[in-house]
């Protein structure tokens, strides 16, 4: 990676203070609809922004846009046999990758516990998905995938198959994925995982965490500096919140609005009212129960600090 320069790093550290500083609120996507009562992650958006693909307890649900709202989701006509997870769409709308527990080959009695699949996406309808090579693959436990303008894949797994996860990109040459490349972003002691790739790579977000704490996944983002990587900016409160992981992170496609997902509750405040109790309880069964939930918060204050670094 590029070394950065004193100045550099002076002018990120004050651009990225003046950003905490202006830091929008994050706010519930869709409450009791897209983020429910059970464990809710990973949305990703069309780029026409009329569908919305999310992962719900181990499948992959679509959900169509209207002027009255998100239409209740269903499950994909690729998903719901086996564990599905993680879906990202394409920067342009025209496959999805998404993480897979199931067998390579229909009828085989070992599967993976976790590999990255393609499924191509004409309109509202889906291809059969493919299982990704072995130069994306090369392990049975791949997971977090972003995909960049250029193909390329984005994903996390560990290092000589040990230690904390790290994040590795596959470029896309000639129809083809060549050997993953380790990349080398924040602290090398943490674990790296989630990325959310901008679709011309220039900047990323992602989440980590010391694997040998009790420390919570907090989001990050960083720019693209040379051939490698600058700084990582921790995002801060109140995108993370003490006590409340923050990751599973996707960009939108307007590129300045980033969706992720976290397991924050509302806080209760003692005494209430009646009313209140009643609000409090309704909201608890819609969705703010501890599991996770799908977050958007825009990313302008850091982009915008970035550019002017």
């Amino acid at each position: 990676m590029q070394p950065l320069s004193f100045v550099a790093v002076v002018v990120l550290s004050a651009c990225s203070a003046a950003a905490m500083a202006a830091s929008p609120l994050p706010e519930i996507v869709a409450p009791g609809v897209i983020s429910g009562p059970s464990n809710d992650a990973d949305a990703s958006v069309t780029p026409d922004g009329a569908a919305l693909v999310f992962a719900r307890d181990g499948a992959i649900l679509v959900a169509e846009r209207s002027p009255a709202g998100w239409s209740t989701p269903r499950i994909a006509p690729f998903s719901g046999r086996w564990m599905d997870a993680q879906p990202t769409l394409a920067p342009d709308g025209s496959a999805l990758v998404f993480v897979s527990n199931r067998p390579l080959a229909e009828g085989d009695a070992k599967h993976p516990a976790g590999n990255l699949w393609r499924v191509e996406r004409h309109g509202a309808a889906w291809g059969e998905p493919v299982h990704l090579p072995a130069a994306v693959n090369r392990g049975p436990s791949i997971w977090g995938p972003s995909v960049a303008a250029d193909g390329s894949v984005w994903f996390m797994d560990r290092v000589a198959g040990k230690g904390p996860f790290k994040l590795w990109r596959a470029q896309r040459r000639d129809g083809a994925w060549a050997e993953p490349v380790l990349q080398a972003l924040g602290d090398p002691a943490m674990q790296q995982v989630d990325p959310a790739v901008a679709p011309d790579e220039s900047f990323i977000v992602f989440s980590a965490k010391h694997p040998d704490t009790d420390e919570h996944e907090r989001v990050y983002i960083a720019w693209r500096d040379g051939a490698g990587w600058g700084p990582a900016i921790d995002l801060g409160e109140p995108v993370n919140l003490p006590g409340s992981d923050s990751n599973e992170s996707r960009l939108a496609p307007d590129g300045r609005t980033l969706y992720f997902t976290s397991d924050r509750q509302t806080p209760a405040h003692w005494p209430r009212s009646s009313a209140q109790a009643e609000a409090d309880l309704a909201r608890s069964a819609a969705w703010d129960n501890g599991n996770q939930n799908v977050w958007r918060v825009s990313l302008a204050p850091w982009l915008d600090a970035g550019r002017r670094r």
